[in-house]
C-alpha cells in the first residue's frame, strides 16, 4: 500500500455567525481548493470552534429554512442542540452525538441551542457537513437518523486510544449511519503519543479536521488544533500520531461525480433543477415548520 500524503493543511477561516447560534469557520467550499468538485461528496463543512455562549432564556441558533438535493450531518462535541423539521423529525443532538438528516426532495429544518443548555449557556463546539446525494436520490423521501453515541462502534486501539465509528468502516468495524454512497466518517480519539493507521481507496477523497490537540501525520506534518488536512488522491494508508490528547475527524467518500449546481439551501444538478426547488419551496410543497 502506498502511503497518502497530505496535498494543503488549512488554517481556519476568519468566523462568521449562522443565524445567532452557531460561530463558524467554513472549510468546504469557502476556502480555495476546497471546493465542492474537488471535496465531492462533501459538498459544505461548517466548523463551530470552542466558543462559549452566556445562559439565555431565548435559546440561540437558526429558524425556519429549507434544503433539498443533499443530506446535513450534525456532530455534537460540546454543548446541546434542538432540532425540528416538517417531516416530523426532531430531537436532541447530545454531547458525542450525530443527527444525520437526508434532505432529499425537501424540508424545512430548524435548529437551536437545547433550551436547558441555552439557560446556562457554556462551551459550544461542533461540526456540520452537507453530503451529496446522487441524481438518482436527489428527490428521495426525507429521513433522519438519530445516531446517539453509544450506538457508535468503538474499535479499541488499546493504550492508544479508540476510533469512533460514524459510518462506513475502520478495520472491518462498521458504523451505524446508512449512506447513500460510500461514505467513511469517524472521530479518532487518541490519547497523547497514541498512533493509529487510516486506509481508504487512492481516489476517495479523504481530509481530517482537528477537533483537539496537535497531530502528526505520516510521521512528518504537524497539524494543529482547528486545522484541516486534505490528502492527495494518491495512495491508500497514512498514519495519525497525537502529540498530545486528541480528537479528529477523519471523511473520507467516493466522489459522485455528477453535475453540481448549488443555489442557497439547495443543491440539485441543473439550474432548472434549482428554479423547480425555490417553484415548490414558494408553493409549499415542503411542508409547515412553525417557525
Amino acid at each position: 500500500m502506498a502511503t497518502k500524503k497530505i496535498e494543503i493543511v488549512v488554517s481556519p477561516r476568519p468566523a462568521h455567525f449562522v443565524g445567532d447560534g452557531f460561530r463558524v469557520h467554513n472549510f468546504i467550499p469557502g476556502v480555495p481548493g476546497l471546493d465542492m468538485k474537488r471535496m465531492d461528496p462533501f459538498i459544505m463543512l461548517d466548523y463551530n470552534s470552542k466558543f462559549h455562549f452566556n445562559g439565555s432564556d431565548r435559546p440561540r441558533g437558526v429558524g425556519v429554512h429549507p434544503h433539498r438535493g443533499f443530506e446535513t450531518v450534525t456532530i455534537a462535541y460540546s454543548g446541546k442542540v434542538e432540532h425540528h423539521d416538517s417531516a416530523g423529525g426532531g430531537g436532541v443532538i447530545g454531547e458525542g452525538d450525530v443527527q444525520w438528516m437526508t434532505a432529499a426532495k425537501g424540508v424545512l429544518h430548524k435548529e437551536y441551542h437545547e433550551t436547558e443548555w441555552a439557560k446556562e449557556g457554556g462551551i459550544f463546539q461542533m461540526v456540520q457537513l452537507w453530503v451529496n446525494l446522487p441524481a438518482k436520490d436527489k428527490m428521495s423521501c426525507p429521513k433522519y437518523q438519530a445516531i446517539d453515541n453509544a450506538a457508535m462502534e468503538k474499535v479499541d486501539l488499546g493504550e492508544n486510544g479508540y476510533i469512533e465509528v460514524i459510518a462506513g468502516e475502520y478495520d472491518g468495524h462498521k458504523g451505524p449511519a446508512s449512506t447513500f454512497t460510500p461514505v467513511h466518517m469517524m472521530n479518532a480519539k487518541l490519547k497523547a503519543g497514541g498512533k493509529a493507521e487510516f486506509n481508504f481507496p487512492a481516489h476517495f477523497n479523504t481530509a481530517a479536521l482537528v477537533i483537539e490537540g496537535s497531530i502528526i501525520i505520516n510521521e512528518e506534518e504537524t497539524v494543529k488544533p482547528d486545522h484541516f488536512a486534505l490528502f492527495k488522491n494518491e495512495g491508500e494508508t497514512f498514519t495519525i500520531e497525537a502529540k498530545e490528547d486528541a480528537v479528529v475527524l477523519i471523511i473520507s467518500g467516493e466522489p459522485i461525480n455528477e453535475p453540481i449546481y448549488p443555489h442557497g439551501p439547495f443543491v440539485m444538478n441543473s439550474r432548472e433543477e434549482i428554479m423547480q426547488a425555490f417553484e415548490d419551496f414558494n408553493t409549499g410543497k415542503f411542508g409547515y415548520l412553525e417557525d
